[in-house]
């Protein structure tokens, strides 16, 4: 893909999209997200840790960081003019920018996954979803294109737009320059990150968690969902999962601003996302803020993990089934 002669490090950001043929609107609008992230990643070295005074949708006090983020990624894209909708984690409603749809872009993002990491020096980031026209409410399937970037010990920009996905890093004149391209996750591997209280879980997780130990795959969290999915994306094994609780069926994660952008990038990597039952991609959103379950990385270790939740469901039914019929005859 690199032009002969030219190193990797060479290649800029926008110089890769122009070689994939972008869309010169999409090209714009990924390289506004980008600078974007700058005046993030400075904030977080330099701005308040301290609470703002707010409270987001989901009742969660709100960072001073979290609300500034979300002003600088919302103000960029408001500016940019080539976005007709957009929708921030940290917002109860879409926020509608141009009424004209031709030729635009309708984004969704969580400006600062992790924020209450921060204190703590550990890494966060951004996570962005982008749909063509006006319609955020679509399956995942139909991103056009997917990207975080990483705030840790380096700033990191990943993402795709159906062609492989790639991998840049901020130099030190606050430029993204190619670091690898077309990242490949293996069909299993041995890491997992586990989301959620353990004594939680329901039996199929359980069964699939205790399967990984006796495999003796190693546990690697973070508590934050992008440099967890950044792990397993580089190192190319592994699985991430935040699963369906006893008290919280759902999960945690939600499906348009973390679970659709991810699984757009991890598959088009190679691997899987499933909510534990069906792909993550394939889930038609009913309302903005939609939860869902996932388990996400390595598409053997997913497809392992729907199939101990199909059994110990079937399990459970039969079982159901058996109670109740006992409770049936002894009525009569």
């Amino acid at each position: 893909m690199s032009e002969p002669g030219k190193t990797k490090f060479q290649i800029d950001l926008r110089r890769h999209l122009r070689e994939q043929e972008v869309d010169d609107n999409l090209i714009h609008l990924i390289c506004e997200i980008a600078e974007a992230s700058k005046y993030i990643i400075h904030s977080i070295r330099t701005g308040d840790l301290g609470v703002a005074g707010t409270s987001n949708l989901y009742g969660e006090q709100q960072l001073a960081l979290d609300v500034l983020a979300d002003r600088i990624l919302r103000k960029r894209l408001d500016h940019s003019r080539v976005v007709a909708n957009m929708m921030s984690e940290e917002m109860d409603e879409i926020i509608p920018i141009s009424p004209d749809c031709d030729g635009k872009y309708s984004v969704a993002f969580d400006p600062l996954d992790g924020s209450s990491l921060v204190d703590v020096n550990l890494a966060v980031g951004t996570i962005v979803s982008i749909f063509e026209g006006c319609d955020l409410l679509q399956p995942g399937n139909n991103q056009v294109a997917a990207m975080y970037i990483l705030y840790g010990p380096r700033t990191t920009l990943v993402y795709s737009v159906g062609n492989g996905v790639h991998e840049f890093g901020m130099n030190n004149l606050m430029e993204y320059t190619l670091l690898q391209e077309n990242i490949r996750i293996e069909p299993s591997g041995n890491l997992y990150s586990p989301g959620g209280q353990r004594n939680k879980y329901t039996p199929g997780t359980e069964a699939f968690v205790t399967h990984l130990e006796e495999r003796g795959v190693k546990l690697r969290y973070s508590g934050g969902f992008v440099p967890d999915i950044n792990q397993v994306l580089l190192k190319g094994k592994g699985i991430f999962f935040y699963p369906h609780l006893n008290d919280l069926p759902k999960g945690k994660l939600r499906l348009l601003f973390e679970l659709n952008p991810m699984a757009y990038l991890i598959e088009q990597a190679g691997g899987a996302a499933s909510n534990g039952h069906k792909r993550i991609l394939d889930l038609q959103p009913e309302e903005i803020h939609q939860r869902a379950p996932v388990f996400i990385g390595c598409k053997e270790d997913v497809k392992l993990a729907e199939e101990f939740i199909a059994k110990m469901e079937t399990n459970q039914n039969e079982e159901e089934s058996k109670t109740q019929a006992k409770k049936n005859s002894s009525k009569k």
